[in-house]
């Protein structure tokens, strides 16, 4: 059998593909913007408007608890002073050279030797005899050391009625009027 002769036919030229070509045209005139939209603006500037609103109250807030916070330091301060100023009267007030002139004041007297007393029994050992009424110890005495806290304060100067208190009762240091004292030399 015979083969199927086949035609071919002649190969055709390919033609290379071309590139769109640019149209370029002479603009007559600028392309139509388009307008902002009124919302969008609104909302920027509203948001702008919020957040310093936010800023400047917040600086007020805390500039107002930083005046609340010197306050109370300053109360804690004063607070402290008193605490202090009281702590020491205490310890003045308890001292045994108040407490022995308490005592003495109240007429009560330092006793002799001690005495002993048995709980079983009821027996008594020692002296046994009470205090006589005349203390060892006196309190105001010579023997007495001073205490810089056992001294009462001083007394407030008299107030006049236009509200200044009487400088007649402190001592002044004298008035120089013929210049500088000096020491008379021979």
């Amino acid at each position: 059998m015979s083969l199927n002769a086949t035609v071919r036919q002649p190969a055709l030229p390919i033609e290379p593909a071309r590139a769109p070509q640019r149209r370029l045209q002479p603009v007559t005139r600028p392309a139509a913007r388009r307008k902002p939209k009124l919302a969008y603006a609104l909302i920027a500037l509203g948001g702008a408007l919020a957040i310093g609103a936010a800023q400047i109250a917040l600086s007020l807030a805390i500039t107002q608890d930083s005046f609340a916070l010197a306050a109370l330091s300053s109360q804690q301060n004063e607070l402290n002073l008193r605490t202090h100023a009281l702590q020491e009267e205490l310890t003045g007030l308890s001292s045994p050279q108040v407490l022995a002139s308490g005592a003495a004041g109240l007429g009560m007297v330092v006793a002799g030797s001690p005495s002993y007393l048995r709980l079983s029994d009821g027996a008594v050992f020692g002296t046994g005899t009470g205090a006589d009424w005349n203390s060892t110890v006196d309190p105001q005495g010579s023997g007495a050391v001073g205490n810089v806290l056992v001294t009462s304060p001083p007394v407030d100067a008299p107030v006049t009625e236009d509200s200044t208190t009487d400088q007649t009762t402190q001592e002044l240091p004298p008035s120089i009027t013929d210049g500088l004292p000096s020491p008379t030399t021979h």
